[in-house]
């Protein structure tokens, strides 16, 4: 199945038991989808669904917050905290962030400018980096 700009997602999207943030694997990038609402009621489960898409690649990865139209501060403290423990693995979150609202809510807490932001999924994967090599072990 062709996803976003033509791009292979056939890769199987691994979801949360009980949790409506959906992981998917696009050109090797994990991406969790997040749902109009982020709360407090629900800000555990994205917390869980980053960790899961974490295990999928050390470091960076990508919010789609194209539909999200409010997000509280539990919600904006979920995603500081993956943001850190993405930057200790040489990475980073990046934000897909459509809504106004929501736009002027990591501007005023000054969050848009420690996390990076794109109006598209394309163009958060154009800047997310290409995963890193391992370089060939040496035979023991």
């Amino acid at each position: 199945m062709a996803g976003a700009a033509g791009r292979d997602t056939s890769l199987p999207v691994t979801q949360m038991p009980g949790v409506s943030f959906p992981v998917e694997v696009i050109d090797g990038m994990p991406v969790v989808a997040a749902p109009e609402e982020i709360d407090a009621a629900n800000a555990a489960g994205l917390r869980a669904a980053l960790l899961d898409a974490a295990s999928h690649r050390k470091g960076t990865l990508v919010v789609d917050m194209s539909r999200t139209r409010f997000c509280d501060s539990s919600g904006l403290n979920v995603l500081v905290r993956a943001h850190r423990r993405a930057q200790t693995e040489g990475g980073e979150v990046l934000l897909v962030i459509c809504a106004a609202a929501v736009l002027r809510l990591l501007a005023l807490t000054g969050i848009d400018r420690v996390i990076p932001q794109f109006a598209s999924l394309d163009e958060a994967l154009a800047q997310a980096p290409e995963p890193a090599t391992r370089p060939p072990q040496p035979a023991s």
